[in-house]
């Protein structure tokens, strides 16, 4: 009798893990988006056009059997999504993030929507590594990286997939390398850097939303993706962003030359965290 009830407990719903979807947000792989001053926080053409992508995606998320979705509003000091218009049924995550990402909360798997490509992509629409003003290159043990990378790897630490990325077809093509299982919505061709063919709105939430609900089906099918330690990150700033006299003495950093500084760690989690370290 014990034994019959421990089962039930087990294989109950109602004592089963919540799937919980991580959905991380940009600007600049949104459909509609090419021109860099769009990508304003404030810009009102581009937070509908974000939201609506991001909406899409939840509903998605939710017809897919999802329990829960958790959005971050990771664009430009996470000022550019409202709870006044997010999905009713999604949580919206605002605020800068600590090394970890938040994903020692173990979600069950991690999206990307309006997804752009890594520095130096020919045809990524406004291509660039965490900062386009800042940051030249980005090499994560001696690979070029961006945020599709560095948020993959940082998942896979803590044993999250990622399932599907929206953006441009050089965002979609990035992914694809390393998570090659992993769906994607493809709502614009970039031709160069501010020039692109754009899904209109309708069409690119309408795949998004297809995309999206596949997606939780890929759960426990798609492996992390996973960057074995130890971990070296080198980061090269622009012309005019020389290091600082003392940027040797920060824990774990060696300075390469005026402008690249490399940090060691034991893993993803460590080498990150001494860069993001002031």
């Amino acid at each position: 009798m014990r034994l019959t009830l421990y089962l039930l407990l087990l294989t109950c719903p109602v004592w089963a893990q919540k799937k919980t979807i991580f959905l991380i947000t940009d600007a600049e792989g949104v459909g509609g988006v090419c021109r860099q001053e769009q990508t304003e926080p404030k810009d009102q053409e581009m937070r509908q056009l974000l939201t609506g992508e991001i909406n899409a995606a939840v509903e998605g998320f939710l017809d897919g059997g999802a329990d829960e979705v958790l959005v971050w509003d990771g664009h430009d000091g996470s000022q550019t999504l409202s709870t006044l218009t997010i999905h009713p049924k999604a949580r919206l995550l605002m605020g800068g993030l600590g090394a970890s990402m938040l994903f020692e909360r173990r979600f069950s798997a991690v999206a990307y929507v309006g997804q752009h490509s890594k520095a130096n992509i020919r045809g990524g629409i406004m291509a660039h590594s965490y900062s386009s003003l800042g940051i030249q290159n980005m090499l994560l043990n001696g690979k070029p990286v961006g945020e599709i990378d560095v948020i993959a790897a940082m998942a896979g630490h803590f044993g999250t997939p990622v399932i599907m990325l929206s953006g441009d077809q050089a965002a979609a093509n990035e992914l694809r390398e390393i998570v090659p299982d992993a769906e994607v919505a493809v709502v614009k061709e970039g031709l160069g850097r501010y020039t692109c063919i754009s899904l209109s709105a309708a069409a690119a939430r309408d795949l998004i939303r297809e995309a999206a609900r596949r997606s939780v089906a890929r759960i426990g099918t798609i492996k992390p993706y996973t960057v074995p330690g130890p971990v070296t990150l080198q980061v090269e700033y622009t012309t005019r962003n020389s290091l600082p006299v003392d940027a040797g003495l920060r824990t774990g950093a060696e300075v390469l030359d005026d402008r690249t500084i490399r940090f060691r760690g034991k893993d993803i989690l460590e080498a990150w965290r001494l860069y993001r370290s002031r």
